[in-house]
């Protein structure tokens, strides 16, 4: 799944810190999940849309990799 927490990161000049401070996780959470290589949680992606005051779906994108 891709995101757009560095995007929306550098318009609100925030660090990975400051947004795992926010969020309740570990930086290391945040580059794993800004690089792709870890998909968070429910409640996290939640929170994460919180701390930019938007919505899940404006910060995440689901890609269909084919059939389910």
């Amino acid at each position: 799944m891709k995101n757009r927490i560095r995007e929306m990161r550098s318009e609100k000049g925030m660090t990975q810190e400051q947004l795992s401070v926010q969020v309740g996780v570990s930086r290391q959470s945040i580059i794993a999940i800004e690089s792709g290589k870890y998909n968070p949680s429910l409640e996290l992606a939640f929170k994460i849309a919180n701390s930019f005051t938007c919505r899940i779906e404006e910060i995440f994108i689901f890609e269909d990799g084919g059939e389910v």
